[in-house]
């Protein structure tokens, strides 16, 4: 048996990075994912949200109503970025997703308080992610006593003594048992489409190149949109079955209430099947082999992920991230699937969420089409 050469070995080792040196974009993603991670995880994941959106219905415009309103800001849990007039318009506000969580304060509170009569301080929350709004609801009680101990001096101190002088109360909206799993498992619909038709529309057409069998299509009068389409379109079907599966386990596995339209919730998905599909497209374009293809495809996924509210709270990221998470289709997509089936939204709630995916799709279709063209060449 040949002894281990040194030699060998070093020329073996050169080879390689002679590789890495030419493969530039695998060497990019080998630097690029970890950057990427180390920033997003550094600098935009909290799981403490703060500065989380209210609005306050309030009828009495009085020192202690305003002092409760002003320690609430002061606390960095609560910023108030609405004063609706009717409930009607709160409740719409909280169900678009608009506000985080709704403060009504009755009419003559300071009145009723300073008699004894402990009047109601309802606190209403978007609770369809427990995360997001668990911290804030469970600082809430505690707030509303120091801002009322400072109010409630001299004469009034003593309705400060035993049991709260008012009676708190909070209700967590569409998910009223604080269950994670009815925030998680509608958003996995959207986590899947994402990672598994980025993924496999990319790898079927850089497979297509590998082989040889792009050549054929070359020499037919095929135009570049009809590829895109022809490729997208079979895996339509594929990101319907997946829907299926997991809305089939949601509803009877993990009792995930759905009081939207599912039937609505597949026509709007549409787009975003499309959108994901186009960006595996595109990146097949740049991607010489399968292993770019998966490994740009993950680049695509981390942000997605990260951002976009799935795994930590989205109102808890720095403005700049909340920025990026707005461009990513997943984003909107979360919350236009849990708003249908957690919030029963119907077309006109669930429209907005579906413009920056058709944004999306738009922008990533032309540079596809541009790609394509410049691959033909």
């Amino acid at each position: 048996m040949t002894r281990f050469s040194l030699k060998r070995f070093r020329a073996m080792v050169g080879k390689e990075f002679v590789q890495m040196r030419r493969d530039r974009l695998t060497f990019a993603m080998m630097i690029g994912i970890p950057l990427l991670q180390l920033i997003l995880f550094g600098y935009a994941i909290n799981s403490d949200p703060r500065h989380l959106p209210t609005a306050v219905l309030s009828g009495d415009n009085t020192p202690c109503s305003r002092a409760i309103v002003a320690a609430m800001q002061t606390s960095t849990f609560f910023d108030f970025t609405n004063s609706p007039k009717t409930r009607e318009d709160a409740a719409y506000l909280l169900r678009e997703g608009r506000v985080q969580f709704v403060l009504t304060i009755p009419q003559s509170f300071e009145r009723d308080l300073l008699r004894g009569e402990r009047p109601v301080l309802l606190l209403e929350a978007d609770a369809t992610d427990p995360t997001a709004t668990g911290l804030a609801v469970a600082s809430f009680p505690e707030i509303v006593r120091r801002a009322l101990e400072k109010e409630l001096k001299g004469p009034n101190a003593v309705l400060n003594q035993g049991a709260s002088p008012v009676d708190i109360r909070i209700h967590n909206e569409y998910n009223p048992e604080g269950e994670t799993q009815y925030n998680i498992v509608p958003g996995l619909m959207g986590v899947i489409l994402t990672l598994t038709l980025v993924m496999i529309t990319s790898l079927a057409i850089t497979r297509e190149s590998e082989r040889g069998t792009m050549e054929h299509l070359l020499s037919t009068p095929i135009r570049p949109l009809e590829v895109m389409l022809g490729k997208i379109i079979p895996y339509i079907l594929v990101g319907y079955i997946q829907m299926t599966l997991i809305t089939v386990a949601a509803r009877f596995l993990f009792g995930v209430p759905m009081h939207g339209s599912v039937p609505m919730a597949f026509v709007l998905s549409l787009v975003f099947i499309g959108a994901n599909l186009s960006v595996g497209v595109t990146v097949s374009t740049v991607a010489c082999n399968q292993l770019q293809a998966v490994q740009m495809s993950i680049f695509f996924f981390l942000p997605s992920l990260l951002l976009s509210g799935f795994m930590f709270p989205f109102r808890g990221m720095p403005q700049w991230a909340q920025i990026i998470g707005s461009a990513l289709p997943l984003t909107h997509y979360l919350r236009l699937v849990r708003g249908i089936l957690l919030k029963g939204n119907g077309l006109a709630e669930s429209l907005p969420h579906v413009w920056p995916i058709l944004t999306f799709w738009a922008i990533v279709i032309m540079i596809g089409l541009k790609r394509y063209r410049q691959t033909l060449d």
